[in-house]
C-alpha cells in the first residue's frame, strides 16, 4: 500500500524537527524514526535515506518561499512596499516551516557543496538579488538615504529576519505578520530618507 500523503508530511515534520533540534550530521535514521514512534526499518519504506528526507524538507520550503517572493516582486511594488512584502512574507514562511528555516540556516553552507543541494547556492544568489535590487531601487528613488551600505543593509536584514527560526513558536503572542510590523517600524525608520526639521518660527516681534 502506496504511504498516504498525510503520513510522510507528518514524518518530514518529525524529521525537521530533530535536525533543526541535533545537526543534520548528528541525526541518524534511528533517531527520526524513534521520534516518529516507528521502528527505523519502517521509515525507510518511506524514504530511501536521511538525505531524501533533507532534501524534500528544504525543496518544499524553498518553492513555497519563492513563489511568494516571486510574486510580491512581479508586483510592481514600489521599493519600501517590496522590503515591506517581503519581510512580512518571510515571517510567514518562519511560521509555516520553521524547523526547515533553522536548519537553512545552520546547514545551507557546507550542503552547498554537496552536488544533491546545489540548489542552494542558486538560492542564495537569488535572495542577494531580490533584496540588492530593491535597495538599490530604493537609493535610486531617493526613499532609502543615499549613504546606506546596500550590502550591509542586506546582510542585517537578512540575518535578523530569519534569525526568528531559533526562538518564534507558531501560535504564540504574535503574528507572524504582527511580528513584521514591528520589525519594519524598527528597521525603515532607520534607512528611510530624514525628512528635514521645520523652520523655527522667528522670535516674535516687540514694540518699541
Amino acid at each position: 500500500m502506496t504511504p498516504s500523503p498525510e503520513r510522510r508530511g507528518e514524518l518530514l515534520a518529525t524529521a525537521a524537527e530533530v535536525f533543526a533540534a541535533q545537526g543534520y550530521n548528528a541525526t541518524t535514521v534511528r533517531r527520526i524514526a524513534d521520534e516518529a514512534g516507528m521502528l527505523a526499518g519502517s521509515l525507510y519504506y518511506h524514504f530511501d535515506s536521511k538525505e531524501s528526507m533533507l532534501d524534500e524538507i528544504l525543496t518544499t520550503f524553498l518553492d513555497e518561499l519563492w513563489a511568494r517572493y516571486d510574486a510580491v516582486l512581479a508586483a510592481g511594488l514600489d521599493p519600501r512596499r517590496t522590503i515591506e512584502a517581503l519581510v512580512t512574507e518571510s515571517f510567514r514562511e518562519i511560521d509555516r516551516h520553521r524547523a526547515a528555516v533553522a536548519i537553512y540556516q545552520k546547514e545551507s553552507r557546507h550542503l552547498a557543496a554537496q552536488p544533491r543541494f546545489g540548489y542552494l547556492t542558486d538560492s542564495q544568489r537569488r535572495f542577494e538579488e531580490a533584496w540588492l535590487g530593491t535597495l538599490e531601487r530604493g537609493v535610486a528613488a531617493e526613499v532609502f538615504r543615499a549613504d546606506l551600505d546596500i550590502r550591509l543593509t542586506y546582510r542585517f536584514v537578512r540575518d535578523t529576519v530569519w534569525v526568528a527560526a531559533s526562538w518564534y513558536r507558531p501560535g504564540g503572542a504574535h503574528s507572524p505578520e504582527e511580528i513584521a510590523r514591528q520589525y519594519l517600524s524598527m528597521v525603515l525608520d532607520g534607512i528611510a530618507v530624514r525628512e528635514a526639521p521645520p523652520t523655527p518660527a522667528p522670535p516674535p516681534e516687540h514694540s518699541p
